[in-house]
């Protein structure tokens, strides 16, 4: 699948080479601090979707964790795969609100996380996007989002998203509010254009 073709992935790939130094500066604890609490501390089964460089997944992958990375940018799955080879990371090419190839294989997982992804999706993409990721959670697994609010960076595809919606979105899909909480952005040069962040956790 070309990115051109994949709702959200515009203006990734023509400015990945930036990205990605931006992308690997960022520390997981740092960036995860309002969820870290949540994280599951025994080995867990977790799909990273839009993982981009997989900085987050090589993380979780230390903590001993089975970590799937789907990323449907060419050259973000390139850069992390180099990055990260000697993590236990399974590579996908695969994308929002489908998820048809991680869809097919009717795994489930006891976390999937969507650090930064879900503002790209218009509002019929994240209406079937939700029904989709909710059916690959486990009972008793949880969902960890963040949401980005403030000025989009040109060129790229970004909605005004709340976590109110979010959240109502999310409970007609079974899942539980157990975190909504708001965070500034660990990147300076986002806090200087007035980028924030809110955090959601649910429970299937």
């Amino acid at each position: 699948m070309e990115p051109s073709t994949v709702p959200g992935t515009e203006g990734y790939a023509d400015n990945a080479g930036q990205l990605i130094a931006r992308y690997d500066s960022v520390a997981f604890l740092e960036k995860y601090r309002p969820v870290a609490h949540l994280l599951p501390t025994r080995a867990s089964s977790v799909l990273d979707i839009g993982a981009g460089t997989g900085g987050d997944a090589a993380c979780l992958a230390s903590l001993g964790h089975t970590v799937v990375a789907l990323e449907p940018v060419a050259a973000f799955r390139a850069a992390g795969m180099k990055a990260h080879a000697p993590a236990n990371i399974e590579w996908v090419n695969d994308s929002l609100p489908a998820l048809s190839a991680i869809g097919a294989r009717q795994t489930r997982y006891d976390l999937i996380v969507l650090a930064a992804v879900w503002m790209h999706l218009a509002a019929e993409e994240r209406m079937e996007a939700m029904g989709n990721i909710s059916i690959l959670l486990k009972p008793g697994a949880m969902l960890v989002m963040s949401l980005r609010h403030g000025p989009a960076p040109e060129g790229r595809r970004i909605f005004d998203v709340s976590a109110s919606e979010t959240a109502e979105l999310a409970m007609r899909h079974q899942l539980k509010v157990i975190l909504n909480t708001q965070a500034p952005s660990v990147q300076l040069q986002n806090r200087q254009a007035g980028v924030s962040w809110s955090w959601l956790v649910f429970e299937k």
